[in-house]
């Protein structure tokens, strides 16, 4: 899955980067490729246009998910 792929990764090097301007360019980049790859997935045909959906579905929202459990973790010192 490359939404969970990107949007972590996007997620961890906005941690360790001190300028906002590139924060908002690596999660904007993470976001853009991933629809690029899950919507060619669509347009060649390797599948259908709802498990397109469902996949940037379930990878955004496990992105999300971890991004919070780090960010709990990370508020209670661990």
């Amino acid at each position: 899955m490359p939404v969970v792929t990107y949007l972590n990764l996007a997620a961890l090097l906005t941690r360790v980067q001190p300028a906002l301007r590139l924060k908002a360019y690596l999660l904007i980049l993470a976001i853009l490729l991933t629809l690029l790859v899950v919507m060619s997935r669509a347009y060649l045909g390797e599948h259908w246009p709802t498990d397109v959906l469902a996949d940037w579905t379930a990878g955004a929202a496990w992105a999300v998910l971890c991004w919070l459990v780090r960010r709990w973790l990370q508020r209670h010192g661990k």
